[in-house]
Order: C-alpha cells, then structure tokens, then sequence
C-alpha cells in the first residue's frame, strides 16, 4: 500500500511513518512544508529505506497537491498536518486558520478530483484519514464525563476552532459527494521526537538546565495521555481497518493534572539525573492563559472494540521512556533549541 502523509515531519506524523516503515511493507509519502515544527532529524531512522519518499509541499498549494498526486497515486491519505500549539494561536490565529482551514479544504479537492479518476477497485478502496483532536470538544465540567464520538463540538482556543472547522469539512465531503473520509480524534501526546515548546519536553529540558518549570494557574487542568507510538499504531489501524465515515476517539486512559505531570517527570529526573536539590524546587506557577479548558478525558471504548486497539504504555512507563529518549539524544534537543535543524535545511 502507498501512503500519504501530510505532516510527515511533525511530532505525531513522523511517529507514523517510522512505525509504516518500520513495522510493515507499505511505502510512504512524506508531504510537509516544513514549517518550525517540521523536523526530517525525526526521520533519520527511516529516511534511507526505498519505501519512503520526502515532498516539501505546502497543503494550501493545489497545483502542487494535484502534481503529487498524479505523480504517486496514493492508495490512502493520512491528513496530520496542522498548526497545534494554543498558546501560538492566541498570539497569532491567522496562520491557524489559513493551514487548518484551507489547507484542509484545498487538500480535501485534490484528493477528490484524484479519487474519482481511480479505477473501480482502488476507488472503493481508497480512504481519506483526518487525524484531528479532542480539544474540539470544549472541556468536561464533571469528574467523570468522557468525550464519546457524539460529543457536541464546542471548542475554546482559535486552534480548536481551527480543527472544530476542518473536521466539518471533512465529515461534509463525506456526505455531500460520497468522498470517503475517517475522522479520529486525540487526546493529548507525549513522546519522543516531541518539540520543545509543549509541557512534557519543555519541563525535561528546563529542569537539566535549571530554569523555572512553567505552570498555568494552579496546575489543576486535566489531560488524558497517549504515548505517540501507541497513537502511531492506532492510526494505521483505523485506515486499514477502519469503516469509511466513522469517527474513532484515541486515548490513553491516563488522566492526569499537570502538575501532576510535572511532579512525576521531578521524580523520575531526581533518579535518573539526581543533584543536591529537588527538581520540584524549580516549579513556578504563571498566569493563566485565556480560554484555558480544565478537563479533556476520552472514551476510547469504540476503537477497542470495533479496531481491537488499547494503548501498550502506562504513563509510567511511557513517562520513562519519554524521560529516558531525551537524556540520550541531547544532541537532537540542542539543536532543535537553538534553531540550527532549520538553519541546515535552509542553507544557512
């Protein structure tokens, strides 16, 4: 099978197509702008096998989709990239909303002008994945309510809103000209590979160093955490498997505060890492930012049952392996922090 990604270079899609290649005998187009999160380095364990395939393509460039297109004849579309990091969209929403938006509507044409010029068995064969998140949801005033895949959308963030609006597009495409999408949703990841600027990574990397551990408000907003590896397996089980016009909700059954988060990435660096003082000593607490949701927690009942999907990793041990990755690839961390990753590609 060929696949295409979009966003092949960023945290969850490089994820992806080392497990495709890595774990099966598909082959893999890599289509990526290569924006400040896109990162090749995340492929060096894949990038020289003849099945992989790297186009620097902006998704909002449809002359250049329809090329690609026509030049590698997908057997499916795995849609993953996207602008995601909320702080970036209260600060700057009109990039958000130019990739998220029409990057996704101008990518859902050309996938289906593509389509319907396949022949009869690849066109019934043929599925267009939308990877998006739970943070279309809003957020969950209860303790124990769940996201189900009937959820009413009510997203806070301009990237929620963002994603809210590309996954209406999808699911009309769907409905309005028979093109045949999937739909899942994730809650928050955590891994390797990931970029500095979210919580998990930024905590490591700010307390081998020694600066302050940043905390929104009190610390008290809950997440559910998905090891990237485990989500990785999951979407190639939902466009392999997966039934044309279904949403799947993807979680990690581990729902945690973050300060909860932080402590234990402390604990496990107090370990591995141990120094006169306590790395709970660097926790500071900061203003909380606008719109933020208190509570995401995912019922994933649906994919384990009808895709035969749980998560391998706790978050104790996906936590440690995170914690683990980043103390043995300094070398990708520094050059990620100051820049000289994109630099390289630049020509710089």
């Amino acid at each position: 099978m060929k696949v295409l990604i979009t966003g092949g270079a960023g945290f969850i899609g490089s994820a992806v197509i080392r497990y495709i290649i890595q774990e099966t005998e598909d082959s893999v187009i890599n289509v990526d702008k290569l924006t400040y999160a896109g990162n090749l380095e995340s492929l060096s364990l894949v990038s020289e096998s003849e099945r992989y395939i790297f186009e620097q393509v902006d998704i909002c460039d449809k002359i250049e989709l329809d090329r690609l297109l026509l030049i590698h004849q997908p057997d499916v579309i795995m849609h993953l990239a996207a602008e995601s990091h909320v702080d970036r969209s209260i600060d700057g929403p009109a990039v958000f909303i130019e990739t998220n938006i029409v990057g996704t509507y101008t990518l859902l044409e050309a996938s289906r002008k593509y389509w319907l010029g396949l022949e009869t068995d690849k066109k019934s064969a043929f599925r267009f994945h939308h990877i998006s998140t739970d943070e279309v949801y809003g957020d969950l005033e209860g303790t124990t309510d769940l996201f189900t895949e009937s959820t009413s959308y009510d997203p806070s963030s301009p990237y929620s809103a963002s994603k809210a609006s590309s996954d209406h597009l999808v699911r009309a495409w769907l409905r309005t000209y028979g093109f045949p999408t999937i739909v899942t949703n994730c809650s928050n990841n955590y891994g390797p590979y990931h970029f500095p600027e979210k919580l998990i990574p930024l905590v490591i990397l700010n307390a081998l160093e020694g600066k302050p551990l940043p905390i929104y408000g009190k610390g008290d907003q809950i997440r559910d955490w998905l090891y990237v590896e485990d989500h990785a397996r999951a979407l190639y089980k939902v466009v392999t498997e997966g039934v044309v016009g279904e949403t799947y909700n993807i979680g990690g059954h581990n729902e945690k505060q973050n300060i909860e988060v932080v402590e234990t990435l402390c604990n496990i660096l107090n370990e591995l890492v141990p120094k006169q003082s306590d790395y709970k000593e660097q926790i500071t607490f900061v203003t909380d930012r606008p719109g933020h949701d208190l509570r995401y927690a995912i019922d994933a009942s649906k994919i384990e049952k009808e895709l035969d999907w749980t998560p391998s990793e706790t978050f104790e041990t996906g936590l440690r392996k995170t914690v683990e990755w980043y103390l043995s690839n300094k070398e990708w961390c520094k050059r990620v922090q100051d820049g000289s990753y994109q630099r390289e590609r630049l020509g710089v």
